[in-house]
Formats: structure tokens, C-alpha cells, sequence
């Protein structure tokens, strides 16, 4: 519960509120809470039982997402070709597989 009141403050730049005005600053808020809520959903879908079911969503940007790959497309499929030593691509492949059956 302490990690998650400060989540706000840190993975959504909340700290970055430094306008006179409230609704400037929750204009800045609100970009950031929008890009949380497809994570809060892949958390609660996808990632349950595996090592970032409880993760901030700073950590699952960070390890799931921003990651170096190469996406080919033709017209059956969408490959993903990553870096031989990405050492998440067991668990990236595990979240797209469930995100696929969904």
C-alpha cells in the first residue's frame, strides 16, 4: 500500500505540478493517469501469477514495454524478433499470449 501512494508522484510526474493554476496542473496529471489505465488492466489480466503481479507501473513500462525489438508483419501474422539476451522475453511472450486469448 506505501509503494502504491507513491506511484502517483513517481510514475506519473506528479512532482512536475509547479503552475499557479489547479486546472493547468491537472491538465499535466491527466496524459499520465490516462497512459496507467491499459497497465493497471495488463496487470490485472496478464501478469497475475507471474514476477510483476505486484509491480509499480514505472517497473512494467520500464521491463515490458520500452523494450528493442524488431516487428515484421505480412499478411498472417505479427512477429516480435528481440535481442537473444532480453531476459524477460519468457514472460513478454506469456502476457501476449494472454492478452491474445482475452
Amino acid at each position: 500500500m506505501e509503494n502504491r501512494i507513491k506511484e502517483p508522484q513517481l510514475g506519473l510526474l506528479a512532482d512536475r505540478t509547479s503552475c499557479h493554476a489547479w486546472y493547468a496542473n491537472q491538465f499535466r496529471l491527466l496524459p499520465s493517469s490516462l497512459a496507467d489505465i491499459p497497465i493497471e488492466g495488463i496487470r490485472s489480466l496478464a501478469l497475475q501469477g507471474t514476477e510483476f503481479a505486484r509491480a509499480q507501473s514505472s517497473t512494467i513500462r520500464l521491463k515490458l514495454f520500452k523494450i528493442g525489438a524488431v516487428i515484421t508483419r505480412n499478411t498472417r501474422c505479427i512477429r516480435f524478433l528481440m535481442l537473444s539476451n532480453y531476459p524477460y522475453q519468457l514472460l513478454f511472450n506469456k502476457v501476449s499470449r494472454r492478452l491474445y486469448t482475452i
